[in-house]
């Protein structure tokens, strides 16, 4: 009663500063978005911002796509850049490249990048060729996105990563978001980029929940493409990965912690162009490397990162030989039991690195 009666007493001014210093706001909740969210919004933000964007692929328009990525898109935009297509892989994807030849910035949905096989004379020799094969004259700005890898009980035909199968072809950027931030930043830059995009999601992240920055809020918000991101610092040895075996990584860096080994763990984002530089800043450090990936051994992501670090400067700094951890090299089996042993797990990273570091 004193206080209160104190204040009654004095200058207006006075009583504020004294609230402000007595009672303090709490922190805004942190907005959480899942990966499917993340893509809309940013598809979302970018057909908003430019008229010449537009979307189209199997059922992306009135059934919201396949995985509802599109959910509200064509109530918004309508039948002129929300445009269902017939199951051609090869026919949408050559008027996607066609439009954008003309001009115009098309994003190319492929149902599973599986299907992408369908339409990889379009994607390869049509989209990625042309802007070199014209001396610089003729940009082919398109995205082909679409779910990535394994995704569950699908079998061999619906099951395979791409990241190695396009990271190999000059002429496109490849890029492999992993939380929210990723998808939604990645979107958004390769939709500007005058260079054909290839995006590889995966259908097990769609539903994952992720905290969203503020600045991610923003509707300028870019991820440039090319640059990987740290997502956990360490000393010890570090782990390289994308999509969705980065939170595989993470919670294997979690348990070996607690054994006093620090996982620095590097989220790659992109695959094309590579971000060796942060890799080797990384290696410079830890002295040891492992990489993480769903796809297979022979070629593959992983493998590229060992080339690379062999043929650069952070070979000497190298305490071990690098280690790769991938998917099994078989087509993936329908069985349950098989399917699990035939990707990456947390227990499979955690021995990687235990091998490395020769524990």
């Amino acid at each position: 009663m004193a206080v209160v009666a104190g204040l009654t007493r004095r200058p207006l001014e006075q009583v504020s500063g004294l609230l402000r210093r007595r009672f303090h706001r709490t922190a805004p909740a942190a907005l959480q978005v899942t990966v499917r969210e993340a893509i809309n919004q940013g598809m979302d933000e970018e057909l908003e911002r430019d008229e010449k964007v537009f979307l189209l692929g199997e059922e992306v328009a009135q059934y919201d796509g396949a995985y509802k990525v599109s959910r509200g898109l064509w109530k918004k935009y309508g039948d002129k850049r929300i445009i269902d297509t017939p199951i051609s892989e090869m026919g949408f994807a050559g008027i996607a490249v066609g439009a954008a030849m003309a001009g115009l910035r098309p994003i190319c949905e492929f149902m599973t990048f599986n299907f992408s096989m369908q339409a990889i004379d379009q994607v390869i020799n049509s989209a990625a060729k042309t802007y070199y094969m014209s001396g610089g004259s003729q940009p082919v700005p398109i995205v082909f996105r679409g779910p990535n890898g394994a995704s569950a009980g699908v079998a061999a035909q619906h099951s395979q990563c791409f990241a190695a199968w396009y990271g190999h072809c000059p002429g496109l950027k490849v890029v492999s978001p992993w939380s929210s931030e990723d998808a939604k930043g990645l979107i958004k830059s390769a939709i500007r980029d005058n260079n054909p995009v290839v995006v590889l999601e995966n259908e097990l992240m769609y539903g994952v929940p992720f905290e969203l920055p503020p600045e991610a809020q923003s509707k300028d918000f870019l991820i440039p493409i090319g640059k990987a991101k740290i997502e956990r610092q360490g000393t010890n040895v570090t782990i390289v990965s994308h999509s969705r075996p980065v939170s595989h990584c993470l919670e294997a860096a979690t348990v070996l912690s607690k054994e006093g080994i620090e996982c620095e763990v590097i989220n790659m984002r992109t695959i094309r162009p590579m971000d060796i530089e942060t890799i080797e800043a990384s290696v410079m450090k830890t002295n040891h490397l492992v990489t993480v990936e769903g796809g297979w051994p022979q070629f593959g992501v992983g493998a590229e990162i060992c080339a690379r670090i062999m043929e650069g400067p952070a070979f000497n700094f190298l305490d071990a030989p690098v280690v790769r951890v991938t998917g099994a090299d078989v087509p993936m089996p329908y069985a349950k039991v098989l399917e699990d042993n035939s990707v990456p797990q947390v227990k499979d990273i955690i021995f990687a690195i235990k091998k490395t570091l020769n524990i």
